[in-house]
């Protein structure tokens, strides 16, 4: 079989790499089948790498050829608590064997005991469950329109965004996204959103006016390239939105549940928002999402403004309180403060050792490197090594392990990524 060119579309590379590319594809009997029957019925809206993964256990995947991959990607930082945890496996079978799913017309016990960790994590009082990080956008920007409108502005309906920000994929969130080839092959998007610029506060009060209802900004942004943002900018947002009446919303989905060494970045800056969205490793790889927000800000919907079938049903309210069970038995937020700091060490050593690695960048266990060059190459010839990662951006390697990565991950993946980019 020839290798087709799409695989190789995924590292952006020239034809000699291709070849490598293919051998790799080719490498076992079994895999090649599966991606051949894969591609007869997927939508190829993803270039996925050439691996059939099985199964995992702890900081490790296996593909059906069994090979071993230290992950450094988490499912795009989802799975929090690694792989196979017993006691979340277990606490999901309970829940399939007494309940999966009723509407949200009846209440259940897993969804109020989800519902109040969620409001008391993120120092919140109501929330909103939903099935994905995008739908929890798309839940804050109705609540932010609808809330001024019931004060009776009913133009007050700009939204400001950042540059370089994602927010999801759907109609809503791709219209607050901040890279214009995300949103271009959809347009007409939703109207009044404008974007200024992460980290330049003066660029946000510029485009702030009487008809802004609300400013939606990553603490961290991911897709964009793992960039923080700076204390001076984020209490700038605060102060407009408290000067005028707008909305403040956290997307918290990739930096939030403990990732940057607080259940969610935000507090690291000594601000409250008024409405956080989250996802991920709230769920710790079964699909939910939610949104919260704050006394101002709970009665911006009513009965019947918003709803969704499957969001916080039995099994994913489940996976909610169960993570949060086990972050507290096992106090996953120091050992990330601890591991975040042995991560920044170790990716700083490794930066004064290589030229290409222009900068590190990031909080807790979300970092990336940019490097002088793309990095698709580095990122394939990893999973050759038995290492995943994955980009952010061109030239962006990111690091999003779970969060139960302990020294010795973090050494082994330095060891690999030191040979590589060598």
């Amino acid at each position: 079989m020839r290798c087709t060119r799409k695989y190789a579309l995924y590292t952006g590379t020239e034809r000699k790499t291709e070849r490598k590319f293919c051998t790799y594809l080719l490498g076992g009997q079994i895999m090649k089948e599966f991606i051949e029957a894969a591609e007869q019925h997927l939508l190829h809206v993803y270039n996925r790498y050439p691996v059939v993964l099985d199964h995992g256990e702890g900081m490790y995947l296996y593909d059906t050829n069994d090979k071993k991959y230290l992950d450094f990607a988490a499912g795009i930082g989802t799975n929090a608590l690694g792989y196979g945890n017993k006691e979340f496996i277990t606490a999901m079978k309970e829940q399939m064997d007494r309940l999966l799913h009723v509407s949200n017309y009846f209440y259940t016990k897993p969804n109020i005991s989800a519902v109040k960790l969620l409001a008391e994590a993120t120092g919140m009082e109501k929330v909103f469950i939903s099935n994905s990080g995008a739908e929890a956008v798309e839940g804050a920007i109705k609540l932010a329109r609808k809330y001024a409108r019931k004060k009776g502005f009913s133009d007050k309906t700009e939204l400001i965004a950042m540059n370089k920000g994602f927010h999801g994929r759907s109609m809503g969130a791709v219209s607050v996204t901040g890279t214009e080839s995300y949103r271009k092959p959809f347009e007409p998007l939703i109207g009044n959103v404008h974007f200024a610029d992460f980290n330049d506060i003066s660029s946000v009060k510029e485009l702030v006016s009487s008809g802004t209802c609300a400013i939606i900004v990553e603490t961290v942004q991911g897709e964009g390239g793992i960039h923080a943002a700076g204390e001076e900018f984020l209490l700038g947002i605060r102060d407009l939105c408290d000067k005028n009446d707008i909305l403040m919303i956290s997307d918290e989905v990739q930096c939030g549940m403990g990732r940057t060494g607080s259940y969610f970045a935000y507090e690291k800056y000594g601000i409250q928002p008024d409405v956080v969205t989250m996802a991920k490793g709230i769920g710790n790889g079964i699909a939910v999402g939610a949104f919260a927000v704050n006394k101002k800000a709970m009665n911006g919907l009513e009965a019947g403004d918003h709803g969704s079938t499957f969001g916080g049903n039995p099994f994913a309210s489940a996976a909610i309180t169960k993570v949060f069970e086990i972050f507290k038995k096992q106090d996953i937020i120091s050992h990330v403060k601890e591991m975040g700091d042995y991560l920044t060490k170790a990716l700083d050593g490794l930066s004064e050792k290589k030229k290409v690695i222009m900068e590190r960048r990031g909080l807790g266990l979300m970092q990336g490197i940019e490097c002088s060059e793309p990095v698709g190459p580095y990122l394939l010839k990893a999973l050759e090594e038995g290492l995943i990662l994955i980009g952010a951006g061109k030239n962006v390697i990111r690091f999003l392990p779970p969060l139960i990565a302990e020294k010795e991950h973090v050494d082994e993946m330095i060891g690999i990524l030191d040979n590589i980019l060598s």
